[in-house]
């Protein structure tokens, strides 16, 4: 009856290593996914910035080489007042 018990409890501390051992896997694999996806984030964060620099640049030569028509003059006004207004929230953030 005792090595019933005994056979019973080895069982049961070969599992509980199995599991330690995966589960220690899967935390490793799981930093391994958080640090990716970080790095994927500052990736995209990088490229929307760069895209949004690459525009501002398109808009630059676009606007400064040609004559705009009424509904491209009204459209780069907005876009210059929404540029001002962003940067006076920062300075009253600043401010503050």
């Amino acid at each position: 009856m005792s090595r019933l018990i005994e056979d019973k409890i080895k069982q049961i501390q070969e599992k509980l290593v199995q599991l330690c051992r995966k589960n220690a896997a899967i935390e490793k694999e799981n930093s391994a996914l958080k640090q990716a996806l970080e790095e994927s984030k500052a990736s995209a964060a990088a490229a929307a910035s760069n895209m949004e620099a690459m525009q501002q640049q398109l808009d630059i030569a676009r606007y400064g080489n040609t004559q705009m028509s009424p509904e491209e003059r009204k459209a780069f006004e907005k876009r210059i007042n929404s540029y001002l207004r962003e940067i006076d929230k920062c300075i009253a953030l600043l401010s503050v």
